[in-house]
């Protein structure tokens, strides 16, 4: 009798397989939220990055030393203002033209840089005889921010920093937008905005198509995540990213925001990109509906271009924009 009741009690303990399925399942999901928890606050939360060069030292070897140490000592202003969405205050460093000028450049820096990382660029336009507008995005440099947008929320605190320039520099102001990396991604999105008339034309430099292609590209690239883990380790990602930081990864697009673009834009891409790969650009310069123009640097790595070929650089950046301001 006993061993009867003894085997009863395992029949009404053993799972049935439908139960092993739903456990395997939840496990997975665990697994994959978490692991998106971890992605995010590599991706999203700004802190010290191992795959990013964070060195503010300036060698002597460095083909563009003379520029950047140009910036180091440059006498700037210091701007501020309130985000686009009023919740961060934000500041830019202002460096007036030599001479009075309608000419204007809005720089925007990368991922995990700032406007003190800029300065090369920031020399080169000033030697072209712009007022120069470096603002350090949310969450970057001296702005405040929790997370990072990658482009899309920034879009309008950079048309809310275009017009700041316009109003100090007055209505006849002809306003350039230039990024580089996330930056140039920033550029595009923007792009496609309801902007002022003085914005005249746009440069972007290795800017990605996507922050849905790019981070694609790099949970490949960087961690060797194979394709069918990333659909739902991105998505869940993105899920994440629309509770804390207000947008999904698949709304911040570049090549949407290009559709709406009819200025003028120059393109710039190295030819060696392994961070943003070289065929972005390609993609990027079919979607925009304005004027354009492609420059393929041969050699150049990621943000390398103007390291790589800087009379070159000058050259195109120089030809390019006296189509448009004047």
């Amino acid at each position: 009798m006993g061993l009867i009741i003894l085997k009863t009690e395992i029949k009404k303990k053993k799972w049935h397989p439908w139960r092993w399925v739903i456990s395997i399942v939840a496990v997975i999901a665990v697994i994959i939220f978490t692991a998106s928890c971890y992605f995010f606050s590599v991706a999203m939360v700004p802190g010290h990055k191992d795959f990013i060069n964070n060195s503010t030292k300036i060698s002597r070897n460095d083909p563009l030393y003379e520029q950047k140490m140009w910036f180091k000592h440059a006498d700037k202003q210091k701007w501020t203002m309130k985000s686009a969405s009023g919740n961060y205050k934000l500041v830019a460093d202002y460096i007036p033209a030599s001479k009075p000028t309608t000419k204007n450049v809005v720089i925007a820096h990368g991922f995990m840089g700032d406007k003190e990382k800029m300065g090369e660029y920031a020399a080169l336009f000033h030697q072209m005889g712009y007022n120069v507008l470096m603002p350090d995005a949310r969450a970057h440099g001296q702005s405040q921010g929790k997370y990072i947008g990658y482009g899309w929320p920034e879009r309008y605190d950079i048309r809310k920093w275009i017009n700041k320039l316009i109003r100090h520099n007055g209505d006849d102001s002809q306003v350039v937008l230039f990024g580089v990396s996330m930056g140039g991604a920033t550029t595009m999105m923007t792009s496609g905005l309801s902007l002022p008339s003085q914005v005249k034309a746009f440069v972007e430099d290795c800017g990605y198509t996507s922050l849905n292609d790019e981070l694609n590209y790099e949970a490949g690239n960087l961690y060797g995540i194979p394709k069918f883990l990333r659909v739902p380790l991105i998505g869940t990602m993105s899920l994440i990213n629309r509770v804390k930081n207000g947008f999904l990864i698949r709304d911040a697009s570049s090549l949407n925001m290009l559709h709406n673009n009819h200025r003028p834009m120059l393109f710039i891409h190295g030819a060696k990109d392994n961070f943003v790969p070289t065929e972005m650009v390609y993609r990027n310069y079919r979607a925009t509906r304005g004027s354009k123009e492609l420059w393929v640097v041969p050699g150049a790595g990621h943000a390398k271009s103007y390291a790589t070929h800087p009379s070159e650089y000058r050259r195109h950046l120089i030809k390019f924009l006296n189509q448009y301001i004047k």
